[in-house]
């Protein structure tokens, strides 16, 4: 259990998180600050907080609109920006439209954490995630382990999801890595996707699973599409908890992260989603996984996607 947790943003992700933070007693404290008007933060932790005594969770819960209410915090996620929308043509931003504004965003989040939880190991959810884990990184120069994206922990459960529907067997006999940029160049590992322990090919037909990966690729969108407004919560708010009870149990859990990649996979200066050991420290270690020759090929056109939207961030910072 940490000491206590930070949560930036009380949207539908952020509110997810504070529930199932106070649910599984992963902290002490959870502190959420937004400053949306009249007190949206403060109004969701007084409503959780009412409740925790009916399921017995000792987690004290505070809100607010400054960001004084994380001070002190272990672990900070960030969830702030503006999120994918429907247009009234029905068109959807892509996460790099999303860039100039939720930049700001990120400045005003980056100044909150340096000034009252420096020390804290940070995961960030808010898209475009690369381009955001990025700016992060750019204001704060954390320490390597300390900084990281969360975007492969729910493009493996999709893929899983997915998978284990198209197969007929439970998710839980389905393993799986979906690695690269969050967008439409993550690239599904099928080499490394079992069903219980066999080759995912002996129980999907090669055309399915070209179709399947394809799905996974767009499945944010397809989500955005269905609801009309706003996108997709509490996958993503589900694959941060993952990550954050690997770090505050230290399971030493490998779990694919958007990272600064140092020399690793032949990435220098880049955050990209690859396997990682999470523990008590954040990210433990890197791990590289051996990939087939077309999965290089595709591994590099997603470092070259990130690297585009890097020199978008650039140019603009």
């Amino acid at each position: 259990m940490l000491n206590k947790i930070g949560l930036i943003g009380g949207g539908n992700i952020g509110g997810v998180l504070m529930q199932e933070v106070v649910k599984r007693q992963l902290a002490r404290e959870v502190a959420m600050v937004d400053i949306k008007e009249p007190d949206l933060a403060k109004g969701k932790a007084l409503d959780i907080a009412e409740g925790s005594s009916t399921i017995g969770a000792d987690v004290r819960c505070i809100g607010g609109k400054e960001y004084d209410v994380i001070e002190g915090s272990d672990l900070v996620i960030n969830t702030a920006g503006v999120p994918r929308t429907t247009r009234p043509d029905g068109t959807i931003p892509t996460r790099e439209e999303l860039l100039a504004t939720n930049l700001k965003i990120t400045d005003a989040v980056s100044e909150g954490i340096q000034k009252y939880c420096p020390k804290a190991t940070i995961v960030s959810v808010a898209n475009p995630l690369d381009a955001i884990v990025y700016k992060l990184y750019l204001n704060l120069k954390p320490a390597k382990n300390k900084l990281m994206g969360m975007a492969g922990a729910l493009d493996s459960a999709r893929y899983r999801h997915f998978v284990a529907f198209e197969a007929n067997v439970s998710v839980e006999n389905v393993t799986a890595m979906v690695l690269g940029g969050h967008g439409d160049s993550m690239l599904p590992i099928r080499s490394a996707c079992r069903v219980a322990g066999m080759p995912v090919d002996d129980f999907v037909s090669a055309e399915r699973l070209a179709e399947i990966e394809t799905r996974t690729r767009k499945a944010g969108g397809e989500v955005v599409k269905l609801l009309g407004s706003g996108s997709a919560f509490v996958s993503p708010a589900w694959g941060v908890l993952d990550m954050v009870e690997a770090i505050a149990y230290d399971k030493r859990k490998i779990v694919p992260t958007c990272v600064l990649l140092t020399g690793e996979y032949g990435v220098d200066g880049l955050f990209i989603g690859v396997p990682v050991i999470l523990g008590k420290n954040g990210v433990e270690q890197v791990v590289e996984m051996e990939l087939t020759a077309e999965e290089k090929e595709a591994f590099k056109n997603s470092v070259a996607a990130v690297q585009k939207t890097v020199d978008e961030v650039d140019s603009m910072s």
